[in-house]
């Protein structure tokens, strides 16, 4: 993978690790949390995308609004079901099982239906991140078996959901040649208009807001700088490299959820780290 594609999605990662740790924070948020912190995102990058539209070369197309009306339904599945799986579970279970899925099902797509090939040692990379993320996600607070189950499941779903725009991600920034910046700022603007019906309802999107406006604001403006950079770097190198390389938040969000949690077993926490970098150090070599 390119210098320039890696040191993008490493910054990503750091980006990624802290707007979910601040999404943690956040109990009980649901849809009308992630309608804020959506439209925060959405105030934010619709000037740039605009900017980026009326001074940049290429003719706008219907195509884009295509590609973006996608990412928004699939963004808005993920935002709800990762916010669930955090109202119930551990950030040291759902995170990295969200995290880790989501490049397991990217890589095979890519390969299975992209008909790319990333070579050896790029699987192989692969392989370690994922398992690095297995040790991780397996080695969570000690709670009952009902919620553990419950943790797994929501963060299984929510690495479909990952893999799920990723894939569209990479069709659309290459195939269909949308700019990375008007795309995500046109999602934004379209994810927090499909939650608005629902966020607009009473007083509770309000009282939300008075109560978490840090953790609004830290993950309306952190995600989309973190997405922003994985979309630049789709346009670098081929996703079933960069899908699973900006999962070192993993170790990232281990660490904190350790430091800031609270959370056990930081040692087995830290030995799954160890394996993701040394996936990392195998994808990047690739």
């Amino acid at each position: 993978m390119q210098g320039t594609a890696l040191s993008f999605v490493l910054v990503a990662a750091v980006l990624h690790a802290l707007w979910n740790l601040a999404a943690k924070r956040v109990s009980s948020g649901g849809a009308r949390f992630v309608w804020l912190y959506y439209s925060i995102s959405g105030i934010v990058c619709a000037p740039v995308g605009l900017a980026v539209v009326l001074l940049g070369h290429d003719r706008p197309q219907w195509s884009w609004l295509l590609a973006a009306a996608v990412t928004a339904v699939l963004h808005v599945l993920y935002g709800i079901v990762l916010q669930r799986g955090y109202d119930v579970g551990d950030l040291s279970v759902v995170y990295p099982l969200a995290r880790g899925s989501g490049p397991l099902l990217s890589v095979l797509a890519a390969v299975l239906v992209l008909g790319e090939r990333p070579g050896v040692l790029g699987l192989a990379g692969a392989a370690l991140v994922i398992a690095g993320v297995i040790v991780i996600g397996t080695g969570g607070a000690k709670v009952d078996r009902a919620a553990r189950r419950t943790s797994i499941f929501y963060g299984l779903l929510t690495g479909v959901t990952i893999a799920a725009y990723t894939l569209w991600d990479d069709h659309a920034v290459n195939a269909l040649a949308v700019p990375p910046v008007v795309y995500f700022a046109t999602g934004a603007v379209l994810q927090s208009a499909l939650l608005a019906p629902h966020a607009l309802r009473g007083d509770r999107t309000r009282e939300l807001w008075r109560a978490h406006r840090k953790e609004i604001l830290l993950v309306g403006l952190l995600s989309p700088a973190a997405y922003v950079l994985v979309l630049f770097a789709m346009k670098m190198a081929p996703v079933s490299l960069v899908a699973p390389a900006r999962e070192l938040s993993i170790v990232f969000g281990g660490v904190a959820a350790w430091l800031v949690l609270k959370e056990a077993n930081p040692l087995r926490r830290i030995a799954g780290s160890v394996v993701v970098l040394a996936g990392i150090a195998a994808i990047a070599a690739s």
